[in-house]
């Protein structure tokens, strides 16, 4: 089967702001709320992958109120990244790194922790070919811990795992590699939902999908660079399809349908521009994902400033 990233509902707490599907099974609830966590599957149907226009809206709507809370920002503002604030100043994130392993599989070097963390600075500053983001990320901490719980379901043992290793607040990024399944590369929380949940924040990867991994077509770290997007405020590229707001970026075109594979190029809406094939939010091959955009730029930037630009605990 193919590996694809959607959304789905991990039994987190929703808040009542923001409408969710009910949810009673393992992928029910695919339209991910915000307070749930995202992930990549195989095996949930295509259209049950995007969230729905009223979710979209949620999550955006609580940007826009947070941003004219703290800066009194016009209400477009969050719909509209060219007007949202950037001071222009550089974003060094400090990053804490969990290696989760079964006592026999999955202990994955340092030296692949370094690359996968290299792969992120290179997506976000640019290097790739997309826009620079104005975000870093310095490595602070490795961590290696035997659960063999842990390892093989971290998704059924979030709680429990965060709970012990997470370190720092809501401005560190802790990332975990475990077998997330064999159709699941990778989950992350959204920044809106931190201070209800900041037990639960960070990214979840399969440690197959860091740099060099195992898993043909997801093995160059862009896995991480998706989740992590997330975990900055980032939409899908093609969340609501052809119907506004889209992901709220406006240099986003809008997207019928994810791509697989790497398709040479689709064009599935009747609005300007062709599917962001290679945009790092869409559901590419490795092989395929290379960029940001400048409005996700503004929006990764907007994120940050509303949810985590504060000091680690």
């Amino acid at each position: 089967m193919r590996l694809r990233r959607v959304c789905t509902l991990l039994g987190v707490v929703t808040a009542a702001t923001v409408p969710v599907p009910a949810a009673t099974g393992r992928h029910a609830g695919a339209g991910c709320s915000p307070a749930a966590l995202h992930a990549r599957h195989a095996d949930v149907p295509r259209d049950r992958d995007v969230l729905s226009p009223t979710q979209v809206r949620g999550l955006l709507d609580d940007l826009r109120r947070t941003l004219i809370a703290k800066f009194g920002t016009a209400d477009e503002m969050a719909f509209d990244p060219a007007r949202l604030p950037d001071t222009g100043e550089k974003i060094v994130i400090p990053l804490r790194f969990h290696v989760i392993t079964n006592g026999r599989v999955g202990r994955v070097p340092k030296a692949r922790v370094v690359r996968q963390v290299a792969a992120l600075n290179a997506a976000y500053g640019g290097r790739t070919g997309g826009a620079d983001t104005g975000v870093s990320f310095r490595l602070t901490g490795v961590s290696v811990t035997a659960n063999a719980r842990w390892f093989a379901r971290p998704k059924q043992n979030d709680r429990a795992m965060m709970t012990a290793l997470r370190r720092g607040g809501g401005n560190t990024l802790n990332v975990y590699s475990a077998v997330v399944g064999a159709e699941v590369l990778g989950f992350s929380t959204f920044p809106q939902w931190y201070r209800g949940h900041p037990g639960l924040d960070g990214v979840v990867v399969d440690y197959r999908s860091l740099p060099g991994g195992g898993t043909a077509h997801f093995n160059r770290g862009y896995t991480a660079v998706h989740e992590v997007g997330h975990w900055l405020g980032l939409l899908h590229t093609f969340e609501n399809g052809c119907v506004p707001p889209g992901d709220g970026v406006a240099d986003t075109p809008y997207e019928a349908a994810p791509t697989e594979g790497c398709p040479a190029a689709k064009d599935t809406c009747p609005a300007p521009g062709t599917d962001p094939i290679h945009n790092f939010m869409d559901y590419g091959n490795d092989d395929c994902m290379r960029a940001f955009t400048p409005g996700q730029a503004r929006r990764i930037r907007a994120s940050w400033a509303a949810y985590r630009a504060t000091p680690s605990r």
